[in-house]
């Protein structure tokens, strides 16, 4: 039996990073989970790193290491998205406030210790939130560049558009310099962009499928989709939402329910109109070299087969 994959999940939890954590926990077989790494994103950082905190415990992962990252994105203001996670990122459930620590080590330190210490090519990146840890870690140490067997990461869109700006997704709109720094650092990179979660939808029928799993896990999860999807209903006028960040724990479990193509991603960082755009070149017009693996279609049945499947055994 192969070993399992040992990755870094960079966060900032809100509801769907919650979903994408609890997924990684749940397939131990698959994935070694090194560390989590916190930032700042959908809410400030001191409820990143709760929610991040909170999660483990409630997968009874208490073993867990996290660390606390950027508290801001490298040049730009902060900008959260309380409007659609809640105050605290983590709306729509109570539990227990967290006792498990937080590692007295900085995130960029941790990434860049990890990556330095586990032989070359065996580490993936996950990100699902802003990329400004990552940034800081390469600009701090490039030689870990070479080091990343792949960042996998949730970020950006092309022919969907942006969410946050008509432009740009969330996570590259807020640190849209550290996702500059991240595509020119010449990683393999694969992004799960909203062409894909988009098509992730928490119909009425889904949830009602992680209901009937009856645990704690599953009512939480319930409770943050219920809450999370209220805001998206209202946007897309869908059924459910779009279910984000798990995207690219599937991917890593399954990559066979994914398709795209290689292409070139360049990352707006000046334009007022666009900024935090990824401009993708789908159709390689440009001639500028690929660097990223760009995802455009997902079986979304086989997605949440494999979610609620995983989220029963926690």
């Amino acid at each position: 039996m192969e070993k399992p994959s040992k990755i870094i999940i960079d966060t900032d939890p809100g509801q769907d990073d919650a979903a994408a954590i609890l997924l990684a926990l749940a397939s131990p077989e698959e994935l070694d989970v090194l560390g989590l790494t916190i930032v700042a994103g959908n809410v400030p950082l001191s409820y990143t790193s709760r929610n991040a905190r909170i999660v483990c415990e409630l997968a009874g992962r208490s073993d867990v290491a996290v660390y606390e990252g950027a508290l801001k994105p490298l040049e730009r203001p902060q900008v959260t998205a309380e409007h659609v996670h809640g105050k605290t990122g983590l709306d729509g459930a109570v539990l227990p406030e967290p006792t498990m620590p937080v590692q007295p080590l900085h995130a960029v330190d941790f990434i860049i210790e990890t990556l330095r210490h586990e032989e070359p090519g065996t580490v993936t990146i996950c990100t699902l939130g802003p990329l400004t840890n990552l940034a800081l870690a390469l600009k701090k140490a490039p030689d870990i560049a070479p080091r990343i067997k792949e960042l996998v990461m949730m970020g950006g869109g092309f022919f969907e558009g942006g969410n946050i700006t008509p432009a740009a997704e969330f996570n590259i709109y807020v640190d849209p310099q550290a996702a500059d720094i991240v595509f020119r650092s010449g990683m393999p990179i694969t992004m799960l962009p909203l062409d894909v979660t988009h098509q992730l939808l928490t119909t009425k029928a889904r949830v009602a499928r992680i209901a009937a799993l009856g645990t704690d896990v599953s009512r939480a999860m319930v409770g943050w989709l219920e809450f999370f999807e209220r805001f998206d209903e209202e946007k897309y006028g869908s059924d459910g939402g779009p279910l984000h960040d798990p995207s690219v724990i599937a991917y890593l479990l399954k990559p066979e329910l994914f398709s795209g193509r290689h292409c070139n991603v360049e990352i707006e960082t000046q334009s007022e109109l666009t900024v935090g755009m990824t401009v993708v070149d789908w159709w390689r017009v440009s001639g500028r070299k690929a660097n990223a693996n760009v995802m455009r279609n997902v079986d979304a049945g086989g997605f949440f087969d494999l979610l609620i499947d995983r989220l029963g055994r926690l």
